[in-house]
């Protein structure tokens, strides 16, 4: 059986929760903009690639938020996928691992 985008389990990263709480699209295919909006409590997202296909979709403007919350696990995985971000920058808030076919 071919491995499929759908047939990854997507991950809600929660800086408040310690582990990773699985989330699936609405249509069992792929995260539209509200339902982003909704699991990720934000107005505006953007897409940090890690692998060819995996991404992490973050709140764009978590680091505004008052408290912000530093996303330990989702900054690591960038950290370790993407070594030129070391040092460099950190993900704040909420953060949705998945395959980027779960995303269109």
């Amino acid at each position: 059986m071919p491995h499929t985008a759908t047939a990854y389990q997507s991950h809600l990263l929660d800086p408040m929760s310690a582990e990773p709480q699985p989330v699936h699209p609405a249509n069992g295919r792929s995260f539209k903009l509200a339902e982003l909006y909704a699991l990720l409590d934000c107005r505006l997202v953007d897409v940090v690639r890690l692998t060819p296909e995996l991404i992490l979709i973050i709140d764009d403007e978590g680091k505004f938020k008052s408290p912000a919350y530093l996303n330990l696990l989702a900054t690591y995985l960038w950290h370790q996928h993407q070594p030129a971000a070391r040092g460099v920058d950190a993900i704040v808030g909420r953060a949705i691992l998945c395959h980027d076919k779960q995303f269109r």
